[in-house]
């Protein structure tokens, strides 16, 4: 018990003071002010709240799976205990990174910001580095076999539908 409120609360924590929290909401202020900018249509306003809603999906369902399945958290110091390869991470190994720059995206819509689109361009190109850099060398040494055949069946940023060939 006290391992998983330890990893409800890293993860936590990790999202609202680390990663998270700074890339969609420290960041995007610092550009914005987070003024939503007036005088667009309302469909625009629309779909940038639906790209944000849309985007935040794998991130709460990441910290739950981590918990849950996991038997860790999203915060590195606390790594899972077991590769998660259920839920989203069925169709995409990053959907989290992937929900974040949709988040980012929607947020440059509602501000109508061309340096939050750039920003969001930077924070791709970032999470790639590092998730080629640092995280999968990592998961790789952590989970050996496991994880080779996870990155064989899934892959890193578009999602693959599922087919007979891979099994899903």
């Amino acid at each position: 018990m006290a391992t998983l409120r330890r990893s409800i609360a890293a993860s936590v924590l990790f999202t609202v003071f680390g990663g998270p929290g700074v890339v969609l909401v420290l960041g995007p202020w610092g550009i914005t002010g987070l003024r939503i900018a007036h005088r667009q249509p309302m469909g625009w306003q629309v779909v940038a709240w639906g790209l944000i809603g849309v985007g935040l999906v794998p991130l709460l369902e990441s910290i739950v799976r981590f918990v849950r399945v996991g038997r860790g958290s999203l915060f590195p110091t606390v790594p899972t205990e077991r590769l998660v390869v259920s839920g989203l991470y069925r169709w995409v190994r990053n959907p989290m990174y992937v929900g974040d720059v949709v988040v980012l995206l929607g947020e440059a819509l509602l501000f109508r910001s061309a340096w939050m689109l750039a920003y969001t361009l930077a924070i791709g190109l970032g999470f790639d580095l590092f998730i080629r850099k640092y995280e999968e060398p990592t998961l790789q040494r952590r989970y050996g076999a496991e994880y080779t055949g996870f990155c064989v069946r899934v892959n890193r940023w578009w999602p693959r539908m599922p087919t007979k060939e891979n099994g899903r």
